[in-house]
């Protein structure tokens, strides 16, 4: 906003020869835009050349990317068992019953998680006692009023358990029986996954994802021996077991074998990333039972929806509603949802996408070329290449362990102020821009999409930086060719007047509220009805980026030469924002590609539309404007 100030320093009279003046002050002379023309440097062909060469290679690679991604659009529907089981008890239902009749639906695969010592003695294979129990009972009896005791309903359950664990147990006879003695309470150890459930669900063809549970009694040579034989593998609580322990997490990475972990959305588990790069993984999306519970069945459906179409989940993770009616309305609406959206109810494909590491290099240069570009084409060309090569030691420095994705972000922060910084006279120079904004799009895709970025394991790092350093290039360029410091002397000294201070505080606002609400769950909150309205226009069809349909007229507007003094530069800097947001957009890796864009050219199209609108409108409202005459409106007796 400095630049505010530093524009009324500005020769009044002395217009950009690339543009029409349109006054809109009818008490005086008009005033002129005072956004300068582009720098244009010599080297600008030979570096475009270079761009467009190295854009062979990114487009080799998206192509590949776009092919993987459509053969992989099948998804599973998966149902917690457990919570399945109690809904079906609370109702007087056979779960068997009731899974038949969500299957009905869509559900075509179950969470069955491995048992503990306390679901063998509700299943009524076990019987545990508290010693004080036994005590009260068998008067004089050898037990131990703070230990448990435990015997067998089905024979040789009990017996099979000590071995598990390196707990100490021995045999005691109490009334004629034995029991197992354990000095604590054995009701949360896990005691393997119920074979015969499992044997059953896969007779039934099912996706079975099972979840698994640890103690520091089970010996580290045990752990995952004696886990079923199922694609998926779900871990439970906040890191995979063994992720603190370099011995267990060994063991268990032996133990997956040909099973595939599932990468959870929002909990990407400590340890989670040793074992997807030796076996693979699976995106899986679920929603908190607490979470769930305060939304209505097509608000869950329509989320659920959403994860499988952008956002490339494989396993949807289904907990019935409280009620029966509600799972089968979100059951039966979420059905159509994804029939609606292409996406197929099986066994998901899970096969890693493998760019090619060569075609990936050569892929950079097409960024470093922009990037120089950029900082030529500033008026302040020392500047300018320092502030690039800043740039690219940022970029490459959030990205240190990912020395690619660092120029993957180099592109994206570069391409939507390119071609804003190379030409910006007249409304058409709005399609060049836009042109090198896709190309930038291009190369983010090559450089940024791998296994795991694609899987969400490794986030875009300084996706925040894509909405703020065009911004900061663009404005740049608003700089005159003289010393830095008399520019800053002039900006110190600007008289600056209240609207100067409105329109400032206006725009800081609308920036913190474009950047604070980037991604896709950030801290920027919505209203009920902009929530509302965005379930309704998703559930349909692809949604644009708000930011994008609201940002791209404002460029069009700046483009148009009509609007006077400094507001053409802040309608190209609001523009830039909408530039940024293409790319901003491909930078979520784990969204298709074809969705991205197909968002991506939903906004332009609508931003197109809404700024040549605003341009006649603008035609209109200074028309009106001009036909006021102040001496008209004052009488005779006045003017006398």
């Amino acid at each position: 906003m400095m630049w505010i100030s530093f524009n009324r320093l500005r020769i009044s009279g002395v217009t950009d020869p690339l543009r029409s003046p349109a006054p809109v002050v009818p008490t005086g002379p008009a005033r002129p835009s005072l956004v300068p023309p582009p720098n244009w440097h010599p080297r600008t062909p030979l570096l475009l050349g270079l761009v467009f060469l190295s854009l062979i290679p990114a487009l080799i690679l998206t192509f590949q990317r776009v092919q993987f991604e459509q053969s992989r659009k099948v998804t599973a529907l998966v149902m917690d068992y457990p919570a399945l089981v109690i809904q079906a008890r609370r109702y007087g239902q056979d779960p068997q019953a009731l899974l038949n009749r969500y299957k009905a639906l869509g559900v075509n695969g179950v969470a069955l998680y491995e048992d503990t010592v306390a679901s063998l003695q509700q299943r009524g294979e076990i019987l545990l006692k508290n010693g004080y129990d036994l005590a009260d009972k068998f008067p004089g009896a050898p037990v131990k009023p703070n230990a448990v005791y435990m015997r067998s309903v089905v024979p040789g359950v009990a017996e099979s358990l000590p071995a598990r664990y390196t707990i100490p147990t021995h045999t005691v006879t109490v009334g004629g029986q034995s029991w197992l003695e354990w000095p604590s309470d054995p009701s949360y150890l896990p005691a393997g996954p119920n074979r015969a459930q499992v044997a059953e669900f896969q007779r039934q063809g099912m996706v079975l994802v099972y979840r698994p549970y640890n103690d520091e009694a089970r010996p580290v040579s045990q752990v995952g021996t004696d886990w079923p034989a199922v694609p998926y593998v779900a871990f439970t609580d906040d890191a995979v077991i063994g992720a603190r322990t370099p011995e267990l997490l060994e063991q268990v990475d032996r133990a997956m074998g040909q099973r595939i972990p599932a990468v959870i959305e929002g909990n990407i588990q400590d340890g989670l990333e040793d074992l997807v790069l030796t076996h693979g993984g699976v995106r899986l999306f679920a929603l908190a039972p607490s979470w769930q519970n305060q939304l209505t069945p097509e608000e869950i459906a329509s989320k659920y929806n959403l994860a499988a179409r952008e956002r490339s989940q494989q396993l949807l993770y289904l907990r019935p509603f409280p009620t029966i009616n509600e799972t089968t309305d979100m059951l039966a609406r979420l059905q159509e949802l994804m029939k609606n959206s292409g996406i197929k109810v099986g066994m998901p494909v899970t096969t890693a996408f493998e760019p090619s590491p060569v075609l990936r290099w050569l892929s950079i240069i097409g960024p470093l070329a922009a990037l120089l570009l950029a900082g030529l084409s500033l008026p302040l060309r020392r500047l300018g290449l320092l502030g690039a090569a800043g740039t690219l030691l940022l970029c490459l420095g959030l990205n240190y362990a990912t020395p690619l994705a660092g120029f993957a972000l180099v592109a994206a922060v570069t391409f939507p102020a390119l071609g804003l910084l190379l030409r910006r006279s007249r409304i058409t120079d709005w399609f060049i821009a836009t042109g090198l904004s896709l190309v930038g799009v291009v190369f983010v895709s090559a450089l940024g999409a791998t296994p795991d970025s694609m899987l969400g394991l490794h986030p875009f790092r300084g996706v925040g930086l894509t909405l703020l350093l065009p911004l900061a290039m663009v404005a740049a360029s608003f700089l005159p060719k003289q010393d830095i410091r008399k520019t800053v002397s002039d900006v110190y000294n600007a008289p600056i007047k209240l609207g100067d201070i409105a329109v400032m505080g206006l725009g800081l606002a609308l920036l913190g509220l474009v950047y604070s609400r980037r991604g896709n769950a950030t801290g920027g909150s919505v209203t009920e009805f902009e929530s509302s309205l965005r379930q309704n226009v998703q559930d349909s069809m692809v949604r644009p980026r708000f930011k994008e349909v609201a940002a791209h007229p404002l460029a069009i507007l700046g483009l148009s030469g009509k609007l006077p003094g400094y507001f053409s530069g802040l309608m190209l800097l609001g523009g830039t924002m909408g530039q940024a947001s293409i790319l901003n957009t491909f930078s979520h890796f784990h969204t298709p590609f074809l969705i991205s864009a197909t968002r991506c050219f939903l906004g332009l199209g609508l931003g197109l539309l809404i700024g040549l609108l605003l341009v006649k409108l603008f035609d209109v409202l200074a028309g009106f404007w001009r036909s006021y005459r102040p001496d008209a409106a004052v009488g005779p007796r006045a003017r006398a």
